[in-house]
């Protein structure tokens, strides 16, 4: 069985050749090597015509990804054991520790471990489980996995439609509106981060602490990371994009995906999952464990 993505390039685009538009927009390719890797075997097409590293992209094309299921399955089974959140025939949704990336041309992923974690699902298009968005390595909580091909497909077109609605709990540094709309474009693309603080407390070392909640509206890479950081309020413990001297070591990132809410595709119902904030974020405020 062959796993399928498709893609709808929107109309108005920059022009650029697909083995650059086309890095990240597979969850099946993430990575650059990839999705050449994939055009060089044909598993691509840019309207039915079969796609090269010279095919060009000027806006308005649909791009399909097929990928026979055996060559994503490694060699060798990954055991690392992943929280179960929810799971059915359809999707699932597990809690993605820190230290480990969601997908790519690594043996460590929660990609290669979904399969010893997840039950097999019984439908006809049952497939590799995958995961459907990404959280970066040092970024922990909720990560929604499809385990069929329609639902993979389903849950990739309510992602591309801005229908499923993720947020996110940060410990930002210093001084902060209470809430604010960040429009700041991420590698010349538009982006847009909503946030509030929910409480603040004084730090000897870092001024003032803050946990602030966070809904982006846009999936650009690190954009949170990026946005936070740009209004000079970096994310606790950010080694890319913190302040010299304000670089938290040891502790890792204090950026966390607390919940995610959609339409389940088969369902038909609003469903929301919350995967609760780590221990480490109760130690500065101890008044949140509901969350």
């Amino acid at each position: 069985m062959n796993i399928y993505e498709q893609h709808s390039v929107p109309a108005n685009i920059t022009p650029a050749r697909l083995q650059e538009y086309g890095v990240s927009i597979f969850h099946a390719c993430p990575t650059k090597s990839a999705l050449k890797k994939a055009l060089k075997k044909s598993q691509i097409t840019v309207n039915g015509t079969i796609a090269s590293t010279a095919t060009f992209i000027t806006g308005g094309e649909t791009i399909e990804l097929s990928i026979p299921e055996e060559a994503l399955r490694p060699k060798k089974k990954l055991i690392f054991p992943l929280k179960v959140i929810h799971e059915d025939e359809h999707l699932a949704l597990i809690h993605k520790p820190a230290g480990i990336l969601v997908s790519g041309n690594g043996f460590m992923t929660i990609a290669n471990a979904l399969d010893q974690n997840l039950k097999q699902s019984s439908q006809p298009d049952a497939t590799l489980p995958r995961p459907i968005h990404r959280l970066d390595y040092a970024t922990t909580g909720i990560l929604l996995c499809g385990k069929t091909n329609s639902c993979i497909r389903a849950l990739s077109k309510l992602f591309q439609d801005k229908l499923v609605h993720k947020t996110y709990f940060a410990i930002a540094i210093g001084e902060m509106n209470t809430s604010e709309t960040i429009n700041t474009p991420i590698d010349g693309k538009p982006s847009k981060s909503h946030f509030e603080i929910i409480e603040s407390v004084s730090s000897e070392r870092f001024g003032t602490l803050n946990l602030v909640k966070l809904s982006p509206e846009t999936g650009r890479r690190h954009q949170l990371r990026k946005h936070l950081s740009g209004l000079g309020n970096p994310i606790l413990g950010d080694k890319d994009y913190g302040q010299e001297g304000l670089i938290l070591n040891g502790k890792g990132l204090y950026l966390h995906a607390h919940s995610i809410a959609f339409e389940h595709p088969v369902a038909k119902e609003p469903i929301t999952f919350v995967s609760p904030l780590p221990e480490k974020f109760s130690k500065i405020f101890p008044s949140q464990g509901k969350f």
